[in-house]
Formats: C-alpha cells, sequence, structure tokens
C-alpha cells in the first residue's frame, strides 16, 4: 500500500508547494529589468523609458500599489503603458493612485482587452489548445458575450488629466529636454479593435525619433509597424508566459507571437526591415489565475541609446542588453 501511493502523494505535494509558491510568492516578487538599445540617432542623448504593463489591479493589492509607486525614483524621461491595468471593476481608484507618482513625468499610454472588460474565470488548459488550434483572443474565436464592462473612461480620463497622451488608433508626441518623440498607437489586437489603416504611412518628419506602441504583439501588427520603418516596437500582454517551465521557458503568448520572443528585448523583421522590439512580461496577472512560476512581474526601464538601428532597416542586433534586478 505505501509503494502504490507514495509516487501519487508525491507528486500532489509538489505541485501543491509550486503552487503556493506561484500564488504566495513569485507573483508577489516584483523585479525591474533593464534593457539598453541602440536604436537613436546619432547626437541623440540617450532616454530612460519606464514601460509598465499588465498590472491587472485588484482593489487592495497594496504591495503592487506601493511598488508602482517606488518606480518614481528611477525619474525615468518618460513611461509608456502598454495595457492591461484592471482585473477588477473596482480598481480604477486603486490603479490612478498607485500610477500618480509615474504621471508626473511625460507618457503615453494604449488599452488592452482587460480595461475595457471585467475577466471570467477559465481554465488555463484552454491557452495549450487555443495554441495547437490557432486561435487567440477573438482572432479566430467567437465574439466574447456576457462580459463584464469595466470602467475603463475614468482610467483614460485619469491618464489624460495627468497628461499621458492617448494612442488609441493614433498618433501622438512628447518633448523631452528640446528633442520630440514621435508615437505611433495602436488599440488592442487580441480583441480586433488595431486600426493600423488610420496610422499607416511610418514616423512622420518632424520627430527626433519615433516609436509604435501597442498591447498585444500580434505578428500584423509588429509586421505592420517594422515595414513602415519603426526602429523601436513597446508592447506587453504576454505576462511572460506566465507560467514557465525552468530552463525551458514560456508554454504559451497567447498571441500569434512564438515563445522565443515571449519577453525581453529582440527583433522583429518585416519586408526587408528589422525593428527592435521590447514585450513586457508585466507585474499582474488574470484575478482568477493569480500565479506566476519561473516568470516574475516585472516592470522595464528602457534606456534608449545611439546606435546603428537608429537607421531604418538594420538587419542585426548590435550591443543591445538588458538584466534584470
Amino acid at each position: 500500500m505505501r509503494a502504490r501511493y507514495a509516487v501519487p502523494l508525491g507528486i500532489t505535494a509538489t505541485a501543491a508547494a509550486g503552487l503556493a509558491y506561484s500564488v504566495g510568492f513569485e507573483a508577489r516578487s516584483f523585479r525591474l529589468r533593464r534593457v539598453t538599445v541602440p536604436v537613436l540617432p546619432a547626437g541623440m542623448r540617450p532616454l530612460r523609458v519606464l514601460q509598465v504593463s499588465d498590472i491587472h489591479m485588484v482593489s487592495g493589492q497594496r504591495k503592487k500599489q506601493r511598488w508602482l509607486r517606488s518606480l518614481a525614483g528611477l525619474r525615468p524621461d518618460f513611461v509608456i503603458n502598454t495595457g492591461d491595468n484592471l482585473s477588477d471593476p473596482d480598481g480604477v481608484p486603486e490603479t490612478l493612485d498607485a500610477l500618480g507618482p509615474l504621471m508626473e513625468f511625460p507618457g503615453a499610454y494604449v488599452f488592452g482587452s482587460n480595461d475595457y472588460y471585467g475577466p471570467k474565470p477559465r481554465n488555463p488548459a484552454r491557452y495549450l489548445v487555443e495554441k495547437v488550434q490557432g486561435k487567440h483572443g477573438l482572432n479566430g474565436n467567437a465574439p466574447a458575450v456576457g462580459v463584464i464592462h469595466n470602467p475603463w473612461e475614468g482610467l483614460r480620463d485619469g491618464f489624460d488629466e495627468a497628461g499621458w497622451v492617448n494612442l488609441t488608433n493614433t498618433r501622438g508626441s512628447l518633448k523631452i529636454d528640446g528633442y520630440e518623440i514621435g508615437l505611433t498607437g495602436l488599440d488592442d489586437p487580441h480583441i480586433k479593435r488595431d486600426r493600423y489603416a488610420r496610422v499607416a504611412g511610418g514616423p512622420e518628419a518632424g520627430p527626433d525619433f519615433s516609436m509604435g506602441v501597442v498591447h498585444a504583439p500580434y505578428l500584423r501588427s509588429l509586421d505592420a509597424f517594422t515595414a513602415d520603418g519603426y526602429p523601436l516596437i513597446l508592447a506587453g500582454h504576454t505576462h511572460g508566459g506566465q507560467v514557465c517551465i525552468p530552463f525551458y521557458g514560456a508554454l504559451v503568448t497567447n498571441c500569434d507571437l512564438d515563445t522565443d520572443r515571449v519577453k525581453g528585448l529582440s527583433t522583429h523583421t518585416a519586408e526587408g526591415r528589422t525593428a527592435f522590439m521590447h514585450v513586457s512580461a508585466g507585474c499582474g496577472a488574470n484575478r482568477y489565475t493569480p500565479m506566476r512560476f519561473a516568470c516574475p512581474p516585472e516592470a522595464t526601464l528602457l534606456t534608449l541609446v545611439p546606435g546603428a538601428m537608429g537607421a531604418v532597416g538594420a538587419a542585426r542586433v548590435p550591443g543591445a542588453s538588458g538584466r534584470v534586478v
């Protein structure tokens, strides 16, 4: 009897310990990723960009709120919020409060599906099934029905009042120490709200540097930004795979991006041009799956410096680096 039950009990105990670790510790073990990207034109001073993404705020998450406030101590030149701020219809006031110190800096934002719609309980195994079937979000699946509508308008109004630029299928710009930074954004491709035709044509002539911003890094959006000549694209959505296998990595990205580029800095090539892409692993999780394993929650401080990729169409990654602290 002892041999018969020892292995199943050992597996169960190990799984329980892993779940307790992923929910109780790692999901609250916030990190900062530091990345250097050689992407600016020659002669520009380095720019420090703080990217926050996938906060998935639930009312009462005090540790996350304190950590987000502390990021203002990094003194970035500007902030980019790549969406999915909410996981609770009551989370708008606490989200705005947590991001308040960061809204003292210039910034811009796009929304993700969880800003618009509240989460529903979902079997995590469906992500693996959908990966095999090639279905992601509303791209190939039936439209969402019976969803909870989040009060995203209050979030938008708070960001706008602070002076952050709304990049919902539109262009914008920031003035940083005499430089103009051009920003082109899309609404969330995960729920088919992206309208690239409205912003097509590539960077405008006026800004000193331009970049693309989108929540979910679907290939159609990455292809469009890259082919149009944007040297840098920022995205989130993937949670870095959220539950990863040590020494292997992510199993899913929850979009059509490959798992090799599920988080961090990489490149994307389309129509003979190459862009840097940074995908944030985000600092939260859906309230119904509040775990992370081998993928700590994070924000990223990107230091943009002059380099070969400042000229559109470079085909390699010269001098890029990164670390997590």
